[in-house]
């Protein structure tokens, strides 16, 4: 009876030894719990400057050529009437554009324009030579009133250009305008033959004998003025006016040039132009027996313009 009264002693002793234990340990491990975990220290990087990206409009613009520039190739396609006089003797010339397509042995034209801060130049270069054309003469004696004319021109502009409104290019803003004066020189080269049909031996009675040629080059002063109008972004109205001559290299000395067409965008800087066109010329001596000649042409001109 005595020890089992003792056992719950020992228990309550060991209890507490046991308590007293863990209470001992206890903040160790809460301690331990607690304690903050340290980090890997790092070392600070240096901050990278930031570079400011310029955007395409503006790289574009920077990278811009202050130079801008036309060429136009270009076909022109006329009804021609023309009179040679060599020494006082008359033919006259009348061609369709089909009989001068068929007469016509070379041709070459185009027209080019550079332009920077809207002072610019340009040149238009035109070179024809067509073979013999049936002309008229007055009969007289011998002659029956008919001949023979072969004949060259060469007719070769340069002028300062300045420019009022937009830049050209192929496509624009409905609305959108450009006035472009000029002044500078016209060189014309003109080259002709001329050939009388006689009355004599010849086949049917018939023969031509040579009355004579006209080969001669002169400059003229030059003056004109182009103009376009966007009726719609990819459509323009476009039209053109010069004079040269003013009488200052013979009696007779004047040239002159009327076009007014349309323009089509083929894309970001190709043209396609309709026109109608007119261009004057004649010359004369005012000799006596006079040398000269005059023509008058009007059609379709026909070109393909680029824009750089």
């Amino acid at each position: 009876m005595p020890s089992l009264r003792k056992a719950p002693l020992r228990i309550r002793a060991l209890a507490l030894v046991a308590l007293a234990c863990g209470g001992a340990t206890a903040p160790v491990s809460a301690q331990l719990q607690t304690q903050p975990q340290t980090q890997p220290q790092t070392q600070p990087q240096a901050p990278q400057p930031v570079q400011p990206a310029a955007s395409a409009a503006q790289a574009a613009a920077q990278a811009e050529n202050p130079w801008h520039y036309t060429v136009e190739l270009y076909v022109f396609l006329p009804w021609m009437q023309s009179t040679t006089t060599v020494r006082g003797f008359e033919a006259d010339t009348d061609l369709a554009p089909g009989q001068l397509l068929n007469l016509l042995q070379f041709a070459a034209s185009a027209r080019a324009s550079a332009e920077r801060e809207r002072l610019g130049v340009l040149v238009d270069l035109a070179y024809n030579r067509v073979g013999d054309a049936r002309s008229r003469n007055t009969p007289n004696g011998l002659l029956t009133g008919s001949s023979e004319v072969s004949s060259s021109l060469g007719v070769y502009d340069l002028a300062l250009r300045y420019r009022f409104g937009e830049k050209e290019a192929a496509r624009g803003r409905a609305g959108d305008w450009s006035l472009i004066p000029y002044a500078g020189v016209r060189v014309v080269e003109a080259g002709l033959n001329v050939a009388a049909e006689l009355r004599g031996n010849g086949p049917f009675g018939l023969q031509f004998q040579r009355e004579g040629s006209l080969q001669r080059t002169w400059a003229q002063p030059l003056l004109g003025t182009q103009a376009s109008l966007f009726l719609a972004p990819d459509l323009r109205l476009f039209a053109r006016g010069d004079v040269g001559g003013f009488g200052l290299a013979g009696a007779q000395d004047l040239s002159g040039n009327a076009q007014v067409g349309l323009g089509y965008a083929l894309g970001n800087n190709t043209d396609l132009n309709v026109s109608w066109r007119y261009q004057g010329i004649a010359w004369n001596n005012g000799a006596t027996r006079s040398t000269g000649f005059s023509t008058d042409q009007n059609g379709i001109e026909i070109g393909l313009k680029f824009f750089f």
